[in-house]
């Protein structure tokens, strides 16, 4: 009973293999989010070591991981980006498919999604209709 409490405990951080396998998905998330020409330009003239730190933190600090996210507020940093919900979804989409690339159960990438998913509203700052 001690070891079912001990794996039940441990954080979305931990279960797949914590900063190595985290560090790895953030490589492969990023390449394939900077891969996509409906996204690419968003970030343009950013260097890749800092959007994978940032990229880094932040899901770390999402999956109860020890590294915290010190950047600006989701909203306050894509703020100025014109980010549509199509944009936030092909951003997931990317990163389900590293996750599953990496061989994260389907009901780990179900509780990834649970986490970010409702970050969409402070991230989506326009609609077609904006445009």
């Amino acid at each position: 009973m001690t070891n079912e409490i001990a794996l039940s405990a441990r954080t979305l951080y931990d279960r797949p293999g914590g900063e190595p396998a985290l560090r790895k998905a953030v490589e492969l998330f990023s390449g394939r989010v900077l891969a996509d020409p409906q996204l690419s330009h968003f970030f343009t003239g950013i260097p890749i070591s800092r959007l994978q730190s940032h990229q880094y933190a932040f899901l770390s600090q999402a999956c109860g991981g020890p590294r915290q996210y010190q950047g600006e507020s989701m909203a306050k940093a894509h703020a100025h980006l014109s980010i549509e919900q199509e944009h936030f979804d092909a951003v997931a989409g990317h990163l389900i498919e590293t996750l599953r690339s990496l061989g994260v159960s389907e009901e780990m990438i179900a509780e990834v999604v649970g986490t970010l998913a409702p970050l969409a509203s402070q991230i989506v700052t326009s609609s077609t209709a904006d445009a």
